[in-house]
C-alpha cells in the first residue's frame, strides 16, 4: 500500500495518470501534470483545473488530453483542484483555437487567454501575515518605521501587496518584505480568487403549514394585535395567491419587491424569526428575461423576398455568401428571417456586428423577436455577466448570440449560422494583445469547422471580400434599393477653397453646411456630423516660437480636450495640464489647431443656441450603458444635433435625419495607406446613410477642398462597381490584397539605435532566407514611438497561391527567435501581424 496525499491508501498497482494543460501563458507548449488519484476517473478533456505555474503562481488551464506517460525533463506537479463537473471548453472549440493560434502566428495559451472571459480564469494574489511564531514584543530584531507600520498592521489583518503599497505610500516593497521574511517576521502566501460568483436573490415565502385556509385564519387572529406583522403578511397575500395557487408559494416573492415605505423591515424579520415567512436564496439570471412575440410581424417588399430567397438558394451551393446591399435597404429584416428558420432547424446562431454601439440599437429590436433565447456577449459587460453567457451558450439557454469579435470564442456546439453585418469594418481586427485576429476570417473558418453557413452583409464589402464573391468563391446576393419609398440621400460637395476666398467659413464650417443645419432644424428634423478625430483640438501651438506639445511617451502631438482641460495623448494615455504660457518662449499666445468632436460639439451649440448637441466618442461611451443613452436620446428626438467619431457610420438607424455633414473628407482620402480610399469610400458611405431612411429624403454634405477628385465622383454617385474595378487593378499592380497576404513584423525597443539594428539584420536574414517572396523595409511606421518604445516595421509580401503560407510564416517565427537569442537583442519585442488592416 502506498499514502497519496490527496486521499486514503491505494493499492500499488493503481496506475498513476497525467494530464496535460492549455494554461493562459505565451509559451508554444502543453504543460504536463500529475492527476491526485480521487480525481482520476473523473477528469476530462475540457474540464479547468487549478495548477501550480512556477515556485508561486497559481492559475487556471484548460485539459487538453489525459494520458500514463511521466514527462522526461521535470517532475510533474499534482493538479491542486478540478473546477467543472463537466467540460466547459470543447473539442472543436480546442480544434479553432489550435487553427488560430497556427494562422495568427502566436501561441494555444495566448488564444486560451483571449477565449476565456476573466470570470473563468481563477488566479492567486500574493498575500502577507504575520508568521504564527513571531510576537514583536519579544523580538530582538531591528525594524524600520515602515516595517513597524506593516507589523502593527498585519496585527489585525493579513494584506496583499496592493495593500502595502498604498499603506507606505511606496510603488517597490520587495525590500521591505525581504527583510521581514529574513527577520521572520511575515510569511507570504497565496489566495486563490473565484472571479466568477453567480448573481442571487433573496426571497420571502409562507411556511407551508399556514398555507391552508384554517391555520391562515388562526394566524390572522394571532396577529390581531401586531398591525405592522400583519401589514407584511396581507402584503404578501397580495402578491402571492397562496390557497388558490401552492406552486407560487414555494417560489416566493423578491425581499426586495415585500418592502418599502409602509412595510418595515424589522416586522418583517420578526414573522422570520417566529417561523411564519422563510427567508431562502435563488440563483438569479443578471439578464432581464425577455418574452418573445411584442415585435410586430416583419413584412418583407419584393426586393427583400427575392434577396431573401436568392440567399438560400446561394447557401445549397456556397458555405460563404455576400449580401451585397445599399445602405437602408433592410438587410437586418432578411437576418431576422434566417435567424428564425436556423432556430426553427435545432440549430445555433451567431450574428457579429463591429461595435458595441451597434448591438444597442439592434438588440432592442432582436430583443423583441427572439426573447430570452437571445444572449449578449461584448466587452462592456462585466465578467461575471460574460461567464453567464458562456454558461447559457453551454447549458442550451442561449441558442442565438449576439456580440462582437470576442464571441467567435463562446462554446458552440451546433452553430448553423453566422451572420457578419457590416463585414469591412476594420473593427473586427484585434490589435493588441495576441493572437491579432480578424474576427470575420476566424468566424468563416469556425464555420468551417461546425459545418455552418455564412452570411457576409455590408453596403460597401471589402475589396476582398468582394473579388472573392465576383470569382465565386462566395455566393453573391445584390439588395440595391432602399426598403420602402426611401431613396439613397443626394451627395452635395462645399468646396473650401472657394468658400474660404469668399468668407462664407465660420471656424470650419462651410457656410453651406451651416445654412442646411439651419433648414433641418427648422422642420424639426435631425442632423449627424461626422468628424473623425475626437477631443477639442488635434494640435495646440504658440503663435510666436511654433512650439507644440508632444508626448513625453509616443512620437506624436497631445491633443487638447477642453472637457478635462487637459492635453492627452491618443496613443498612450499619457496627460497633462495646458499651459499659460509657452514653455519655450513664456509666450502666452498659444492657439488650438484644428476640429475635433468636442470642438464642433461647442461651435454647433454657440451656431444654435436653441439646438441640443450631443456628442458620441470614445470620451463619451466610457461607461456601461453611454451608448445606449445617446442613442437612445437621439432616437426620441430629444437630441437635435449628434456629433461623431465613426461611430456613428456603424448602421444605427433613424427616422428623422435628413442631414449628414461630412467633416475633413480629404484628409481620409490621402492617409498614408493602401487601403485609404477603400476606407474613405466606406465611411463616407456608410455614415451618408444614416440620412434619409424613410419618405424624407436626405442629404449630404462633404466638405473638401479637392471637388475634381476622382474617388468624390465615384462616392457622390454611389458608384461601388467603378471604385472596385479601379482599386482591383491599383492592388495588382502594386502586389496587395487580394493578390498577396501581408504579414508586418514590428520590432519595439526603448533604444532606437538597438531597434534600428535589430530591424536592418531580420530584414536581410528574411530576405536571403524567403527567396522571391517580397520583403519590404525596414522603415518607420509612421507612429515611430509609443509608450517608450522606438518602433521599426518589415512588410513581407506573400503572392497568393504561389507559396505555402504555413511554412512562410513558421521560416520568419525561427528567424525571429534567432535573432532574439542574440545577446544584443534579447530585449527587442517582435511582433507579428498576419492580414494587418
Amino acid at each position: 500500500m502506498q499514502t497519496d496525499a490527496f486521499g486514503p491508501e491505494l493499492p500499488l498497482e493503481r496506475t498513476t495518470r497525467f494530464a496535460e494543460l492549455l494554461l493562459p501563458v505565451p509559451i508554444p507548449k502543453l504543460f504536463t501534470y500529475r492527476v491526485p488519484h480521487i480525481l482520476q476517473d473523473s477528469v476530462q478533456q475540457g474540464q479547468r483545473a487549478i495548477v501550480q505555474f512556477g515556485d508561486r503562481k497559481i492559475i487556471t488551464g484548460v485539459i487538453i488530453n489525459i494520458h500514463e506517460t511521466p514527462p522526461k525533463d521535470y517532475e510533474a506537479k499534482y493538479i491542486l483542484e478540478v473546477l467543472d463537473h463537466q467540460p466547459v471548453v470543447t473539442p472543436v472549440q480546442l480544434k479553432f483555437f489550435q487553427w488560430i493560434a497556427d494562422y495568427y502566428a502566436c501561441t494555444t495559451g495566448e488564444v486560451l487567454n483571449a477565449a476565456l472571459p476573466a470570470g473563468l480564469k481563477l488566479s492567486s494574489e500574493s498575500r502577507v501575515q504575520l508568521h504564527p511564531a513571531f510576537n514583536l514584543d519579544e523580538s530582538d530584531q531591528p525594524f524600520s518605521e515602515k516595517e513597524l507600520i506593516v507589523l502593527k498592521r498585519l496585527s489585525h489583518e493579513a494584506l496583499t501587496y496592493t495593500e502595502i503599497s498604498k499603506l507606505l505610500g511606496v510603488k517597490h516593497l520587495y525590500s521591505i518584505l525581504k527583510s521581514l521574511a529574513g527577520k521572520e517576521a511575515i510569511i507570504l502566501f497565496e489566495e486563490i480568487k473565484d472571479k466568477f460568483k453567480p448573481k442571487t436573490e433573496k426571497r420571502i415565502r409562507l411556511q407551508p403549514e399556514y398555507a391552508i385556509a384554517s391555520a391562515l385564519e388562526k394566524l390572522f387572529e394571532t396577529l390581531a394585535s401586531k398591525p405592522k406583522q400583519e401589514a407584511v403578511l396581507l402584503r404578501y397575500l397580495q402578491e402571492v395567491p397562496v390557497l388558490s395557487d401552492s406552486a407560487r408559494n414555494r417560489n416566493g416573492i423578491a425581499k426586495k419587491d415585500l418592502i418599502d415605505e409602509e412595510i418595515s423591515e424589522s416586522s418583517l424579520a420578526t414573522l422570520i424569526k417566529n417561523k411564519i415567512l422563510e427567508e431562502f436564496e435563488i440563483v438569479v439570471s443578471r439578464f432581464a428575461e425577455l418574452e418573445a412575440g411584442e415585435a410586430p410581424p416583419i413584412h418583407l417588399s419584393a426586393d427583400q423576398q427575392h434577396a431573401l430567397n436568392a440567399t438560400l438558394q446561394a447557401f445549397s451551393t456556397h458555405q460563404n455568401n455576400l449580401l451585397h446591399g445599399v445602405t437602408g435597404s433592410g438587410k437586418t429584416a432578411i437576418y431576422i428571417n434566417l435567424i428564425k428558420q436556423a432556430l426553427e432547424g435545432g440549430s445555433q446562431v451567431l450574428y457579429l456586428l463591429p461595435e458595441i454601439a451597434l448591438t444597442t440599437q439592434i438588440v432592442h429590436r432582436l430583443k423583441k423577436v427572439f426573447g430570452a433565447a437571445m444572449g449578449i456577449y461584448h466587452s462592456r459587460f462585466s465578467d461575471n455577466e460574460r461567464v453567464e453567457v458562456w454558461n447559457g451558450v453551454l447549458s442550451g439557454k442561449f441558442k442565438f448570440i449576439v456580440g462582437v469579435r470576442s464571441s467567435i470564442f463562446l462554446p458552440f456546439d451546433n452553430l448553423g449560422l453566422i451572420i457578419i453585418d457590416e463585414e469591412h469594418d476594420a473593427s473586427y481586427k484585434q490589435q493588441e494583445p495576441a493572437p491579432r485576429y480578424h474576427a470575420r476570417d476566424a468566424a468563416m473558418m469556425m464555420a468551417h469547422f461546425q459545418h455552418a453557413k455564412v452570411l457576409l452583409g455590408s453596403a460597401t464589402p471589402s475589396v476582398e471580400t468582394f473579388y472573392h464573391a465576383q470569382e465565386g468563391r462566395y455566393g453573391y446576393v445584390r439588395l440595391d434599393k432602399r426598403f420602402g419609398e426611401a431613396q439613397l440621400p443626394a451627395m452635395v460637395l462645399a468646396d473650401m477653397g472657394i468658400e474660404r476666398k469668399s468668407k462664407t467659413i465660420k471656424g470650419e464650417f462651410s457656410g453651406l453646411l451651416l445654412r442646411n443645419i439651419d433648414e433641418a432644424l427648422k422642420k424639426s428634423e435631425q442632423v449627424i456630423i461626422f468628424q473623425n478625430r475626437r477631443g477639442y483640438s488635434p494640435v495646440v501651438n504658440c503663435e510666436d516660437c511654433g512650439w507644440v506639445p508632444k508626448c513625453v511617451n509616443c512620437a506624436v502631438s497631445l491633443t487638447y480636450h477642453q472637457f478635462r482641460h487637459a492635453l492627452v495623448c491618443h496613443y498612450c494615455g499619457y496627460k497633462e495640464s495646458l499651459p499659460e504660457k509657452c514653455p519655450t518662449c513664456t509666450s502666452p499666445r498659444l492657439k488650438t489647431v484644428g476640429y475635433g468632436t468636442e470642438k464642433i460639439e461647442e461651435e454647433l451649440s454657440l451656431h444654435f443656441p436653441e439646438a441640443n448637441v450631443q456628442r458620441m466618442d470614445l470620451d463619451t461611451t466610457r461607461s456601461k450603458t453611454g451608448y445606449e443613452s445617446i442613442i437612445d436620446q437621439f432616437e426620441k428626438g430629444e437630441t437635435n444635433i449628434l456629433v461623431g467619431t465613426q461611430m456613428v457610420t456603424k448602421g444605427l438607424d433613424f427616422d428623422h435625419v435628413s442631414l449628414v455633414g461630412i467633416f475633413n473628407v480629404d484628409r481620409m482620402i490621402h492617409f498614408p495607406d493602401f487601403r485609404s480610399y477603400e476606407r474613405a469610400f466606406q465611411l463616407v458611405t456608410q455614415v451618408s446613410g444614416r440620412a434619409g431612411r424613410r419618405e424624407k429624403p436626405g442629404t449630404v454634405i462633404l466638405q473638401t477642398s479637392d471637388t475634381e477628385h476622382p474617388l468624390l465622383k465615384l462616392i457622390i454617385e454611389h458608384n461601388y462597381t467603378d471604385f472596385y474595378r479601379i482599386e482591383l487593378a491599383d492592388r495588382k499592380q502594386h502586389e496587395y490584397p487580394p493578390f498577396s497576404r501581408l504579414i508586418e513584423v514590428t520590432l519595439k525597443h526603448t533604444d532606437k539605435k538597438i531597434c534600428k539594428a535589430a530591424a536592418v539584420q531580420l530584414t536581410d536574414t528574411l530576405k536571403n532566407s524567403l527567396g522571391g517572396i517580397r520583403v519590404m523595409g525596414p522603415g518607420e511606421p509612421m507612429i515611430s514611438k509609443i509608450r517608450n518604445q522606438f518602433l521599426m516595421s518589415i512588410l513581407v509580401k506573400i503572392p497568393r497561391g504561389k507559396t505555402d503560407l504555413q511554412q512562410t510564416k513558421n521560416s520568419i517565427l525561427s528567424k525571429i527567435g534567432f535573432l532574439v537569442k542574440e545577446k544584443e537583442y534579447r530585449s527587442v519585442r517582435v511582433i507579428v501581424d498576419v492580414d494587418p488592416v
